[in-house]
């Protein structure tokens, strides 16, 4: 199973930034599908996910900012990030499966077991300057 992230980039506040998430081997199709970031020394937190019935789900920061999206034929899933802020700067990664609970945030790194996501991409980096 491989997750590939794509769309990161160096931006400033205020603009947009696309992130596209391919899967191959894995069908998102049936699975909750999403995003976390992480940037140094802060911990890993949920952007956002689809649950495996299709409901949506975001941080508190970035509510009305950020829209997730799904492209089953592609194998695809989508971030959209608009107003985009200093504080969004992070490593964003694409996570799906699972079937344990779900967590929303932690110290560990991004990609552990422990945040309840069988798959990890190995993540795109966002900067967003002032």
């Amino acid at each position: 199973v491989q997750l590939v992230e794509s769309g990161g980039g160096s931006v400033q506040a205020g603009e947009s930034l696309r992130l596209s998430c391919t899967a191959s081997g894995f069908t998102f199709d049936n699975s909750r599908v999403g995003w976390y970031r992480q940037a140094p020394g802060n911990e890993c937190e949920l952007v956002s996910i689809i649950s495996r019935d299709g409901q949506t789900v975001y941080g508190d920061s970035v509510k009305g900012r950020f829209t997730i999206s799904q492209d089953n034929p592609k194998n695809t899933v989508y971030l959209q990030m608009n107003s985009l802020k200093p504080e969004d700067t992070s490593t964003y990664y694409c996570a799906a499966g699972g079937h344990l609970n779900l967590v929303l945030a932690g110290t560990r790194v991004c990609g552990d077991w422990y945040y309840g996501m069988d798959y990890w991409g190995k993540g795109t980096l966002v900067t967003i300057s002032s």
